[in-house]
């Protein structure tokens, strides 16, 4: 029964997160971030934090199909970059604050990001670079507040 049910999981698959064009114009427009720093988001960030996730191999394959799904769902919860126009200043001032904190604390991008996507993880240059991007930006969000 278990074998039917895996092999039947292989047939139903998740939507997948894939967006054409420009999906983080906006957000990048508007934030104007180094081109340093617009590597590091794409590298270690947009695949769970925007409309577009570059799958990895492992995908075609349920149960793995169906926990990327969620793990992609709830952090565009969180936050997410193709859809920054959509916040109010104050949700984007507070939405960077957040990204300051949990790259700050080494919370993000999470482990289990980092163990199968090592150029994700962000070194200590990396790191000060897009904090000093965020805050620099949360400093003109909050004068228009």
């Amino acid at each position: 029964m278990v074998l039917i049910v895996f092999v039947g999981m292989q047939f139903y698959r998740p939507e997948k997160n894939t967006s054409t064009g420009k999906h983080t114009a906006i957000f990048l427009a508007e934030t104007n971030p180094s081109k340093e720093v617009t590597a590091i988001l794409k590298e270690s960030c947009y695949d769970c934090h925007s409309n577009n996730t570059n799958y990895p191999w492992y995908n075609n394959v349920a149960p793995f199909s169906y926990w990327l799904a969620d793990y992609i769902k709830g952090g565009k919860r969180h936050l997410n970059f193709s859809d920054w126009e959509t916040y109010e200043i104050k949700k984007r001032d507070h939405k960077l604050e957040e990204l300051i904190e949990l790259v700050d604390e080494g919370v993000m991008p999470l482990k289990e990001y980092t163990w199968t996507h090592s150029e994700a993880k962000l070194g200590e240059e990396q790191r000060k670079a897009l904090l000093q991007w965020a805050e620099k930006t949360r400093v003109s969000y909050q004068s228009s507040l």
